[in-house]
């Protein structure tokens, strides 16, 4: 996802309002967790955010979200959030965190998701995508 961000979007200090951050960092997590469980699911736990620069007006913001590890019924997905210079295309880490969801069924009860299919390491430094 790539956003922009404009003054509504910051506090008075010309910076992306941390609430702001988490609410297009919950929408990246769940494409990808709605990808991964092709269907339904819900947030369940926002997990160790950290915000490392911040992010100012006129900056766009990108995310990658990605599946890290999957249990019966939920799954963690990392989101990274990058502060990228629009007509440069820089980016700089921004923030980071993890989100988890559970898959639903059509009552609304969690149901199972697929196992995680293992990447490269090289692709997810320090993540173990083992099953």
């Amino acid at each position: 996802m790539l956003e922009l961000v404009f003054p509504k979007d910051t506090n008075y200090h010309g910076t992306a309002f941390g609430g702001w951050v988490l609410s297009l960092m919950d929408k990246a997590a769940s494409v990808a967790a709605v990808r991964h469980a092709s269907g339904n699911v819900v947030t369940a736990r926002m997990d160790g955010v950290d915000f490392h620069v911040p992010i100012r007006v006129g900056d766009a913001v990108a995310l990658d979200a990605r599946v890290v590890r999957v249990g019966r019924t939920s799954m963690t997905i990392q989101v990274d959030v990058y502060r990228e210079h629009i007509a440069s295309g820089e980016q700089e880490l921004a923030t980071t965190g993890f989100f988890v969801f559970v898959a639903l069924d059509e009552q609304g009860r969690p149901r199972a998701v697929p196992a995680l299919i293992p990447v490269e390491d090289a692709d997810l430094p320090g993540v173990d995508t083992r099953p």
